[in-house]
């Protein structure tokens, strides 16, 4: 059974930068594709980010590219997501997810994900 810690959450001003982590145990992390999701009060939990087992595919939603990165390092069964730039509409619920590879493919979807996080507050004041 995989399970996944997020860290790295916090209160910042707008324009300012986090780093989310997201420390995977009970799995074979190199197979996994990984992603971020996101929920604001009221809203279904969002895409926000994946990446493929080899890190070679990435993919992103529209409203975060050029501002987010995201990222896994095997070695520390870690993946994580550089957030620059903030504004008020990334504040949310960010969440980690992980599923067994298909090749390079990504998901988008949530349902396309098995095992989640319990998730790590990200709050940007204007």
């Amino acid at each position: 059974q995989v399970q996944l810690v997020e860290s790295g959450g916090g209160s910042v001003q707008a324009g300012a930068s986090l780093k989310l982590s997201c420390v995977a145990s009970g799995g074979t992390f190199t197979f996994y594709t990984m992603g971020w999701f996101r929920r604001t009060p009221g809203k279904e939990r969002e895409f926000v980010a994946g990446i493929s087992w080899s890190a070679g595919n990435t993919a992103y939603t529209n409203s975060v590219k050029g501002r987010f990165t995201i990222s896994k390092d095997n070695a520390k069964n870690t993946m994580y997501l550089q957030m620059n730039n903030l504004n008020s509409a990334d504040t949310a619920v960010y969440y980690c997810a992980a599923v067994p590879a298909t090749r390079g493919y990504v998901g988008i979807q949530e349902t396309e994900y098995d095992y989640w996080g319990q998730g790590t507050q990200v709050t940007v004041s204007s």
